[in-house]
């Protein structure tokens, strides 16, 4: 046998996604170079690894062990190249978070300055809702998770990194005063939800119990992505985050809808389990945003201040 490490890396991406599309996507190559490359894989085995179904591929198996193999060998060719790094005097290793997925508009900003510095680091962040986030926190899965309402269940420490803002949010075929609107307008706004387990319909759903407020529609929708495209279309409004809106909000695609007792206000929290023995590059990473934070903030969110 003669399979290269690019064989492999792309073997095990395609049974990670079940998809040569996909696989090519995050691999950034061409669907027909992946294409090429396991079929290449493939011709090296008597018993096949896959099989197409209509469109769709499977793995079998056979192929599922050989993925299994495959990833313990790229697991130690990473350790190899981690320890190659650490001799020379470098920060080397993981770093992995978990992030709720309106975090994806605030992490990358506490992580380029420190990815750029030590180039023998391999970020893994895993976007996903607040009940999956908290998941992997608490089976150990990850050094850090990022999120604005805090776990109930686990002893954690926190940093804080900067304060999350929730409006009243329509897009602006329909115009609303400056002033301050009584939170009877909700009678009058159909209101588009979050799916449960998710930090921002928790927030969502907490306002609108403590107010009484009667909700005259309610659509749920599995992304912030997708809340802000529907409400974009005239779907409804909803309550979300400033941070994921700020490009619709200058170029005045969406409007904030100024309701007494909103914006809401939670803060953007970097958690870990509160016995967490972290690595040398956990460790580092944490250095860093001490002592960068203010700066950050300043750097990339002072537009915040505009609402």
């Amino acid at each position: 046998m003669n399979y290269t490490l690019h064989q492999l890396q792309i073997f095990l991406k395609i049974t990670q996604t079940q998809s040569v599309t996909k696989a090519s996507e995050e691999l950034h190559l061409t669907q027909p170079a992946v294409s090429i490359q396991l079929r290449n894989f493939q011709e090296q085995f008597e018993i096949p690894l896959t099989e197409v179904v209509g469109r769709k591929i499977y793995i079998t198996d056979f192929g599922k062990e050989i993925a299994e193999s495959v990833e313990g060998i790229l697991n130690q060719v990473q350790t190899i190249n981690h320890k190659t790094l650490q001799y020379k005097g470098q920060l080397a290793g993981r770093l992995k978070l978990s992030v709720v997925s309106t975090g994806k508009y605030v992490m990358p900003y506490f992580l380029s300055a420190f990815i750029k510095q030590h180039s023998g680091i391999d970020l893994l962040m895993d976007v996903t809702n607040k009940s999956q986030v908290v998941k992997s926190l608490e089976n150990n899965e990850v050094d850090f998770s990022l999120v604005s309402v805090l776990p109930d269940n686990l002893t954690i420490e926190k940093l804080d990194l900067l304060q999350n803002k929730l409006y009243l949010v329509g897009n602006t075929e329909q115009k609303f005063k400056k002033s301050v609107y009584s939170k009877d307008i909700f009678k009058d706004l159909p209101l588009i939800y979050r799916e449960k387990g998710s930090g921002t319909r928790r927030t969502m759903e907490s306002f609108i119990e403590r107010n009484k407020i009667p909700v005259l529609k309610k659509m749920e929708l599995t992304s912030n992505e997708a809340v802000k495209q529907a409400v974009l279309a005239g779907l409804g409004y909803s309550i979300m985050p400033l941070i994921g809106i700020k490009n619709e909000l200058h170029n005045n695609e969406l409007q904030i809808v100024p309701v007494n007792g909103l914006p809401i206000k939670t803060v953007w929290r970097l958690i870990w389990l509160k016995e967490k023995k972290h690595s040398p590059v956990a460790t580092a990473f944490l250095h860093h945003v001490k002592k960068e934070k203010a700066i950050i903030v300043q750097n990339s969110f002072s537009w915040y201040e505009e609402y």
